[in-house]
């Protein structure tokens, strides 16, 4: 008996905002922080999913209006490859302190952040970046965010001071709560403020509306293909909710354009493939799907990886992305929350993907065992498979740590 179509999943997202004003109280931009609900408890967001969240769900009047956004990050975040998904003309990045200070580590991610400035995001660094061993970050920085609280007047007269012969690096008090602090930090030299004196931080709550994990999967071996710009334009005619997902992306505080995109072709002519793809995969590990968490697409995109890299022993190079479909597709009946055959009626597929899926024949189908093997750690079953296809133990480990790290590459960032 066929079971009754699930609902489309969604998250409970919030969003707080809190100004940042200059000295005569004009607002200059807002910081966005994470307040998203998953029950009673606070959402434990990657840092990548964070900032996805933060930047594609931000209301009307943050997209509408040209002043700054700060967002707190990691330099996890700073390195992965997701900040080519944002326009950087509005966004200020606020990077914390390295949790050792050790001098070789700050050297080490330097190289992140002059590429990241270089792109054009301002960076915010805490009063660390005065310290002897920051010295090298901080000609990097647009922002010192002081906390009012931690700090007395003589400190930040200080701090004010040594920015000053910098080139045009601002000061900003934050966690100011009384007309004293403001004054306080005023008269030492602060030029920008923030905190509860001023506003509290605005919430901004919405239901996340999640795609179907297959419409994704389906959108990024499209990409992978490079499928033309009607192809892929299909795949959100198909499926509201991805489509749902894009045009708020693309019309995001993030993305920066001065005028709203309603046309999917236009929305994927704008992004590119390239960008496409990272939004593609991103949006798959985060949205989840049936009660499970990101790890369930993760390792579904380290399938399809090592199958194609393992067919490109065996087979000719048109049946690759057929390997990697396999792979992708293998899990879609727990990211569904209902049996494969269901999940696949839906989408037509080569019939060598579907003998494999289905019915465990056909040339792709010993790849899918070999491939859970490993997965599995399944000693006995991994020797017999990689005898039975007649492949050394190094090639096979040697692409699985290459599955791996795509992924991780992909999903990350």
């Amino acid at each position: 008996m066929k079971q009754p179509t699930q609902a489309t999943p969604t998250s409970v997202m919030a969003i707080a905002r809190q100004p940042i004003l200059n000295a005569k109280h004009a607002v200059i931009g807002y910081e966005l922080f994470d307040r998203s609900i998953n029950g009673q408890a606070y959402s434990s967001a990657s840092d990548a999913a964070l900032l996805f969240n933060l930047l594609s769900n931000a209301d009307s009047e943050m997209r509408n209006t040209s002043k700054s956004i700060f967002i707190n990050c990691t330099h996890q975040t700073l390195a992965g490859g997701h900040l080519t998904l944002i326009e950087p003309d509005r966004i200020v990045l606020e990077v914390p302190p390295l949790d050792e200070g050790d001098a070789e580590d700050i050297e080490n991610y330097l190289q992140t952040l002059i590429d990241v400035h270089k792109r054009g995001f301002r960076l915010a660094f805490t009063e660390s970046a005065l310290l002897p061993t920051y010295a090298s970050w901080l000609p990097l920085a647009s922002f010192i965010k002081v906390d009012s609280t931690r700090i007395d007047a003589a400190e930040l007269q200080r701090i004010a001071q040594a920015l000053a012969a910098s080139n045009g690096t601002q000061l900003v008090a934050e966690r100011i709560e009384s007309q004293h602090q403001f004054e306080q930090a005023l008269k030492a030299g602060a030029s920008l403020f923030q905190g509860y004196w001023f506003a509290q931080p605005v919430l901004i709550k919405g239901q996340g509306v999640r795609p179907a994990q297959a419409a994704i999967i389906r959108l990024i071996n499209l990409i992978r293909r490079q499928a033309s710009t009607p192809e892929i334009e299909e795949v959100f005619k198909h499926d509201p909710t991805l489509s749902f997902n894009l045009l708020r992306f693309i019309n995001s505080a993030g993305f920066g354009l001065s005028c709203e995109v309603t046309s999917f072709r236009h929305a994927v002519m704008l992004l590119g493939l390239k960008r496409l793809f990272r939004w593609a995969a991103l949006l798959m590990i985060t949205s989840g799907g049936a009660g499970n968490g990101p790890a369930l697409g993760n390792a579904a995109v380290i399938r399809g990886r090592l199958m194609e890299l393992l067919s490109a022993y065996l087979l000719p190079n048109e049946e690759w992305d057929n390997a990697f479909v396999v792979g992708i597709f293998s899990l879609i009946d727990s990211m569904l929350g209902i049996p494969l055959a269901e999940a696949l009626e839906a989408i037509a597929l080569p019939q060598s993907v579907t003998d494999a899926l289905l019915h465990d024949t056909g040339e792709l189908a010993p790849l899918l065992k070999l491939t859970l093997a490993c997965e599995n750690a399944d000693d006995q079953s991994f020797a017999d498979m990689a005898t039975a296809l007649q492949l050394t133990g190094d090639q096979v480990n040697t692409a699985h740590l290459q599955a791996l790290v795509w992924a991780d590459n992909i999903t990350s960032g």
